[in-house]
C-alpha cells in the first residue's frame, strides 16, 4: 500500500501494519479529535443558553400569567434582572431599543428574552473616544 503524506502525517487511510499502524493512526486522528471536542463544547455552550433562555422565558409567561388579566404587561424583568418583553414590536421600539444615542449600549429585546446591543450608544461612545472625551464625564 503506498502512504500518502498529508503534511507530516500519514492520512489514516493509507496506512499498512508495517509502518507502526496504531501510532500512525492515533497521530492522524488526533487532530480529528481536537476539532471535534472544540465543535461539541461550542455546541454544548450554544444548547446551554438557549435552553437557559427557554427556561427564562417560561418563567415570564408564567410570572405574567399570575397577574390579573387586566394587569399583565407582557413586558418585564425576571428575578429583577433579565428583561423579557412579548408585546408585539413596533417600530418606535425597535428604534428606542437599536438606535438611542442617550440610552444603556445594551438594552432589552424587542421582542422575547434577554438584551441587545444599542447600537446608537455604542456609536456614540466609540465617536466620544475618537475625540478624546470621557463619554461618561457629564458637561457642566
Amino acid at each position: 500500500m503506498v502512504n500518502l503524506p498529508i503534511g507530516n502525517v500519514v492520512h489514516p487511510n493509507h496506512l499498512s501494519e508495517g509502518d507502526g499502524f496504531a501510532a500512525q493512526r492515533r497521530i492522524a486522528v488526533r487532530g480529528s479529535l481536537v476539532a471535534m471536542d472544540d465543535e461539541r463544547r461550542v455546541s454544548t455552550v450554544k444548547n446551554f443558553w438557549r435552553l437557559a433562555l427557554a427556561i427564562i422565558g417560561v418563567i415570564a409567561v408564567i410570572q405574567e400569567l399570575r397577574k390579573p388579566p387586566d394587569a399583565r404587561t407582557w413586558n418585564g424583568k425576571v428575578a429583577d434582572f433579565v428583561p423579557y418583553d412579548f408585546r408585539m414590536p413596533t417600530i418606535g421600539r425597535v428604534r428606542s431599543t437599536y438606535w438611542n444615542p442617550e440610552g444603556p449600549i445594551i438594552a432589552g429585546k424587542v421582542f422575547g428574552v434577554g438584551w441587545a446591543p444599542n447600537l446608537g450608544a455604542l456609536a456614540r461612545v466609540i465617536g466620544s473616544w475618537r475625540a478624546g472625551a470621557d463619554p461618561n464625564r457629564q458637561s457642566s
